[in-house]
């Protein structure tokens, strides 16, 4: 049997025709240097650089894919665990029976109040956390927070369930500002590695074309939320195929209550407080908890592991060199730019509909009529609805970018109007269609709402030495919503509504004066980021178009050059080889003082 040749010519080894090949060099040991370890004659630099290309952009697509199956994962486990986590401590009989006189509602009331509250001083650090950490690490900090707050859950008491939600209230605001910064960072890549060879073109120091990457923007916020909506489904699985077997039917549930949607107070006054036919054995919970903390934990390795840095290392180091007084003033110095100022009714309204979504339509309109056993089904409705509406944000790619935002608001101002004169009768079934419909409408709304935002803030705000700033001022305002929902839950439904239409109508009016202004060509006023202000000088920064000098440091470098150390000659706009420059750590090592003394 005869072997097969080898793939590649074996360096060194006799040619067909003896010790000489075919173009009449030597082979073997006698052989030229540069035949030997030369490159290979069929190497193809273009074809190589355009795969190098491809595998760069698909890292981007794999990074984009694992943070947001990480947000989804995580957010699902918290609210599943949270969910079921309210629901036993509001059966008397089973708080009576498993923790005597401990006093859950109390701590329950707590736990909630430090999710609520502590986002409220999130603006202070998460900017200083993101450009400490880098973004990635945000990220995998704060789920690794959310997965903390999963295990405290296994041994119930005052001082592991208040802390462990204190410090997951410090992470909501830098995990979302990191994910809307990381996925906009992506897009920005993307359009690197697609259009490599332009970028080769231009100098070194010069911007893409502003805009540039909007497409890749909107297709990466599409997939990001396309996700992140399924973690409203993925927190009811614990209650479809756990809590509900063991929960009365809504005869027992709802026989003292007797109004139901517009015309009721607060969340569902008059509500039984036994819900548990029987109660769930210690095992049980324990194994439902763990199948949640494996998931959290699976969670931190998506981030950790599939999720690439959003910045280069020398970016990483120029963010972070700006001065931490600085980082800490910017997001408040953003003030100024008008675009954000419009843009802070939208943001209410974005913390607004998410909440009343999960307490006002689910449990004001839907467990108030239909029973607790149908909450899961309601929530699943509203998940999968906002999850395949968020494909309609690709709608962007061919209409003005204000269409489909207007157009999510619009739908849930129409709904927000029926809702005002729509109250459902307890215990009946027959509407159950209605809610179910009204759950999905609402769901492309909020899908419409939350893509259209994140898209036009990574539109106006491209640079990348501003974007998480923006992105925590987007996400700190929705927690100063949610703040607000948590402390107004005791308010009439119609007064709930009455302030959600308001905030609409504030959101659309203000964001269309916006556009407006944009129109007609008003410059917005931007804070001025300072130049990186470096300690330490390396190998790194002795270039002579140095990004990371500070205009100090320029000033002065040019200062120090007089006409006497200036070089002679030269044609015209030709710098000449020996310029002026500082000298060299090593050449002040020496005791010179640069080119000018050899």
């Amino acid at each position: 049997m005869q072997a097969e040749p080898p793939l590649y010519p074996v360096a060194g080894a006799a040619g067909p025709h003896g010790d000489e090949d075919r173009l009449g060099v030597p082979d073997g040991p006698e052989a030229p240097l540069d035949e030997l370890v030369g490159a290979y004659p069929n190497y193809n630099e273009e074809e190589e650089e355009r795969r190098y290309y491809r595998r760069k952009r698909l890292g981007v697509v794999k990074n984009v894919l694992a943070a947001s199956a990480g947000g989804t994962l995580t957010y699902g486990v918290y609210l599943g665990l949270l969910q079921m986590q309210l629901i036993l401590h509001y059966d008397e009989t089973y708080r009576e029976v498993k923790y005597g006189n401990m006093g859950l509602p109390d701590i329950d009331s707590k736990m909630l109040m430090g999710i609520n509250v502590t986002p409220i001083a999130a603006l202070l650090y998460t900017p200083v956390l993101i450009r400490f950490f880098g973004t990635k690490w945000v990220m995998f900090l704060a789920v690794g927070i959310y997965a903390l707050f999963v295990s405290t859950n296994y041994w119930e008491r005052y001082y592991t369930l208040v802390p462990s939600a204190v410090a997951l209230g410090m992470a909501i605001v830098p995990l979302w500002a990191s994910m809307g910064n990381y996925i906009t960072r992506m897009s920005q890549k993307y359009y690197e590695y697609s259009h490599y060879k332009e970028q080769e073109e231009q100098r070194p120091q010069q911007r893409p074309p502003r805009g540039s990457h909007a497409p890749y923007l909107l297709v990466f916020q599409v997939i990001f939320y396309s996700f992140f909506h399924l973690s409203f489904a993925c927190a009811q699985l614990p209650m479809i195929y756990f809590l509900n077997h063991y929960l009365y039917d809504l005869n027992h549930t709802l026989s003292n209550v007797h109004s139901c949607g517009t015309n009721s107070h607060g969340i569902l006054t008059g509500f039984n407080k036994t819900v548990l036919r029987t109660l769930p054995g210690s095992r049980n919970l324990i194994v439902v908890e763990s199948v949640l903390m494996a998931v959290a934990f699976l969670a931190m390795l998506l981030v950790l592991g599939l999720c690439g840095a959003a910045y280069r290392p020398s970016e990483e180091i120029d963010l972070r060199s700006v001065g931490w007084g600085n980082i800490f003033q910017l997001p408040f110095k953003h003030v100024r730019d008008f675009r954000l100022r419009h843009l802070v009714p939208f943001f209410i309204y974005s913390g607004f509909e998410v909440l009343f979504a999960c307490t006002g339509i689910a449990l004001g309109y839907g467990v108030c009529s239909v029973g607790l056993e149908r909450l899961g089904y309601l929530l699943i409705d509203y998940s999968l609805g906002a999850s395949a509406a968020s494909v309609l944000g690709l709608l962007g790619l061919w209409l003005p970018r204000s269409v489909p935002l207007l157009a999510g608001a619009g739908l849930h101002l129409l709904l927000t109007l029926g809702l005002f004169f729509w109250a459902p009768a307890p215990r009946v079934l027959q509407h159950n269609w209605v809610l179910y419909f009204v759950a999905a409408l609402w769901g492309v709304g909020s899908a419409l709402n939350k893509t259209g935002l994140s898209t036009l803030l990574g539109i106006l705000y491209e640079d990348k030495e501003r974007q998480d700033f923006i992105f925590t001022i987007y996400h700190w305002w929705q927690a100063v919503a949610i703040f607000v929902v948590y402390l107004g839950s005791s308010l009439p439904m119609k007064a709930k509504l009455a302030v959600l239409l308001v905030t609409l109508l504030t959101a659309v009016i203000s964001y269309l004066s916006m556009e407006q202004k944009l129109q007609q060509g008003l410059l917005p006023r931007q804070p001025r980021i300072p130049k990186p202000q470096h300690k330490v000088r390396g190998y790194r920064y002795l270039e002579e178009d140095n990004s990371d000098e500070s205009e100090a440091e320029a000033e002065q470098g040019q200062g120090d050059c007089t006409e006497e150390d200036a070089p002679k000659g030269g044609s015209l706009g030709e710098e000449p080889a020996g310029s002026c420059r500082r000298p060299c750590p090593y050449e002040q090592a020496l005791g010179g003082d640069g080119p000018e003394e050899q």
